[in-house]
């Protein structure tokens, strides 16, 4: 059941009580001073927000929701900025996952489980073009995201520069890498970035990455589920700490 808030005033007091909302859906040129003041707390807030047709409300909410649609987060979400400090202070070898641009939320969620029990510190996601966590990732994370970080940031690469600045190597494992990740010490505070199947990792976080790795392939297949390829590359992380 899809977790979410509807109406101008309930939006708004939500908003105002720091409620985690994921996103809000509003009817296309929805106005109105009210409306107004809603969009600006929205934007200071950083929270997404998308134009739909009244028809899209109409079909998610069957009573009368004014034109605004809010969903809320299951979980808390962090800011790396906040949270990197404590984190490379209390672990020698902090670990994070990159998620750019992972929109399947099974995917997120296999992920999560994975990254939660290999240790990961934080997993870090974009606030656009990546996965509303809902309750299906819940359930797919078998109830990992309620033990480890999400950082949902602003901008990845301002995300990655924070890391680097705080000593962990950050490594985008895609294809286009001429290593492959058994050619590399993971045996330091590290990040590995993943990207969607369909696009891969973008260009401008690819740049600002120190290294590229690669999963060797020997079959006709041309990749890996990204899930899978991070369980690989988080347990060939671990064996190497051990």
């Amino acid at each position: 059941m899809e977790n979410f808030i509807f109406g101008l005033r309930p939006i708004y007091e939500a908003l105002k009580a720091n409620k985690n909302i994921d996103k809000v859906l509003v009817k296309s040129n929805l106005t109105g001073e009210f409306a107004s003041e809603i969009f600006k707390e929205i934007k200071k807030k950083g929270i997404q927000i998308q134009h739909v047709p009244v028809e899209k409300l109409n079909k998610l909410c069957k009573s009368n929701h004014q034109g605004a649609i809010a969903y809320l987060s299951p979980i808390n979400y962090f800011l790396l900025a906040e949270i990197i400090e404590e984190i490379v202070q209390n672990k020698e070898k902090p670990l994070f996952v990159i998620l750019d641009g992972i929109t399947d939320v099974r995917n997120f969620g296999a992920i999560a489980r994975t990254a939660e029990c290999a240790g990961v510190d934080a997993i870090i996601i974009p606030k656009e073009n990546s996965v509303r966590i809902s309750e299906d990732a819940i359930k797919t994370s078998a109830g990992a995201l309620f033990n480890i970080k999400v950082c949902r940031e602003s901008n990845l690469v301002d995300a990655i520069m924070i890391l680097q600045q705080f000593g962990v190597n950050v490594y985008a494992v895609t294809e286009k890498a001429n290593l492959d990740i058994y050619s590399f010490d993971f045996n330091k505070p590290a990040a590995f970035v993943l990207g969607s199947e369909e696009n891969g990792i973008s260009n401008s976080v690819l740049k600002r990455c120190d290294d590229k790795i690669k999963i060797p392939m020997f079959g006709k297949t041309e990749s890996l589920n990204v899930s899978v390829s991070t369980s690989i590359v988080l347990y060939e992380t671990i064996r190497q700490r051990l």
